[in-house]
């Protein structure tokens, strides 16, 4: 592992004023706001519709999607949307046109009653889903491609906006969210969530208009790298027919960041990045499914969960997040990986004493508080640590799987996290402690590879 030269913390600090970093930040809300609709909003929606934990819980699977959108990844790169493209961009014009199908979802939802339609309802989410992991792929290549592949302070650093960005789209949009469902419903309004529905509409086409603000470089060299590699299959191909094309593209666009990852790091330490990477916030998701549910039961309203858990949480993620980037790099993110699953793991005993104690505000807020810290810890880290692996000539795709594998082990494993507290008889202390043990394995992984792997943290 490569170590970098110390700067004074006014020089680090100073890589957050370059513009491109407002660019990265906008990306960031528009990738995080969608988790609103089918995170927080979509779980107190079926609570409050009388659905059990285990149903909630098991309706996260729709979280799937975003670790398998590596499949479609060289898609993305590869075709152009019609007319869009043209008008404003390759990575741009995706973009776009997932927002659109996320807000016609958005319109499906608003007419519909989930006790009576619920397969509709869920089949509308897996949409949302869908629209959002494919969005993902074209926002993080995007983000990347705003920086140049030798700065690697500015790299992190543009991780640590991402992240604030993505905080800032989940939480900021979790408050519109929630005080207006709250106040729909002191309004009288049987139907608020639908409402609420058409209100969080208004968000996704103003993210959309300040997309338009948002440069996209023009991807010459890595079009040009791409067509290189694909002459080369090409010739060691031979015969140049429609068959022999479908598999060049396939080896080129699907195969290739495959087998340039395993080069790079070699195998054994290419499945120990991996294994990490599946696990590292695997207690964080069962944490995060449950934690709107956990907050309801013990009895907060939702504009108490507005205030603590989104209006605060989402001040002490920003902050915390910019520290996180300095601590990344000026102490090397290997270093700041093993600091934050600490903490991750340390913060959720709160929620097992909060649990314990039973309905306290000042508790309350301590436990979101100091999650909020870890996590933004965790997250920067890890966007930085995915971010510095990837060869720019697969961008997209090689970022979308890593990605992806992340989000595997949240979604799949967690999906069961109703389950889990419904067998321990909704033991809610038990669960969060059993939530905190689970970032060992992570840690056990990064330990055993950390001084065998290819970064560059200049």
């Amino acid at each position: 592992m490569e170590i970098y030269k110390k700067q004074t913390l006014s020089e680090t600090f100073s890589v957050y004023f370059d513009k491109r970093m407002l660019r990265i930040l906008l990306l960031g809300i528009i990738s995080g706001f969608p988790w609103v609709l089918i995170g927080s909003s979509l779980s107190l929606w079926l609570k409050e519709d009388g659905l059990s934990r285990s149903t909630i819980g098991w309706a996260g699977l729709i979280f799937a999607v975003y670790a398998f959108n590596y499949l479609w990844a060289p898609i993305i790169d590869r075709i152009r949307i019609p007319w869009l493209t043209n008008k404003i961009g390759h990575r741009r014009g995706w973009i776009v046109t997932m927002q659109f199908i996320i807000l016609i979802s958005l319109i499906c939802w608003s007419v519909v009653d989930p006790t009576t339609n619920l397969t509709f309802v869920i089949m509308i989410g897996l949409i949302i889903a869908i629209a959002s992991a494919t969005q993902d792929i074209t926002v993080d290549a995007l983000r990347i491609e705003q920086i140049g592949k030798d700065e690697g302070k500015s790299m992190q650093a543009g991780a640590a906006m991402a992240v604030v960005g993505w905080w800032t789209g989940y939480k900021l949009g979790g408050v519109i969210a929630l005080n207006a469902a709250e106040y729909f419903q002191q309004a009288g309004f049987e139907n608020y969530w639908q409402i609420t529905f058409l209100v969080l509409s208004i968000v996704i086409i103003t993210c959309n208009i300040f997309l338009m603000f948002v440069h996209e470089p023009q991807p010459t060299d890595r079009q040009e790298s791409q067509k290189r590699n694909d002459q080369m299959i090409e010739e060691k191909l031979g015969a140049t027919n429609a068959v022999t094309k479908s598999i060049v593209w396939i080896g080129g666009t699907i195969a290739g960041p495959i087998i340039s990852f395993f080069k790079k790091n070699g195998f054994k330490i290419a499945i120990g990045i991996l294994g990490f990477v599946f696990l590292f916030k695997v207690g964080e998701a069962f944490l995060g499914r449950m934690s709107i549910i956990f907050y309801k039961e013990i009895g907060f309203s939702k504009s108490d969960i507005a205030l603590y858990s989104k209006g605060i949480g989402w001040i002490t993620t920003v902050v915390f997040t910019l520290l996180g980037g300095l601590f990344a790099i000026r102490s090397g993110v290997i270093k700041a990986m093993f600091v934050s699953g600490i903490l991750m793991a340390s913060t959720n005993l709160l929620f097992s004493l909060l649990a314990w104690s039973g309905k306290s505000e000042w508790l309350f807020a301590i436990a979101v508080i100091f999650d909020d810290m870890a996590a933004a810890f965790a997250t920067v880290a890890f966007v930085a640590f995915i971010s510095m692996l990837v060869d720019r000539t697969y961008t997209a795709t090689q970022y979308a799987l890593l990605a992806s594998i992340g989000t595997a082990g949240r979604t799949t494993l967690a999906a069961s996290s109703g389950a889990m507290v419904d067998w321990l008889n909704g033991d809610w202390g038990i669960f969060f402690v059993i939530t905190a043990i689970m970032v060992i394995p992570s840690l056990i992984c990064l330990w055993a590879i950390r001084n065998k792997l290819n970064l560059s943290e200049k």
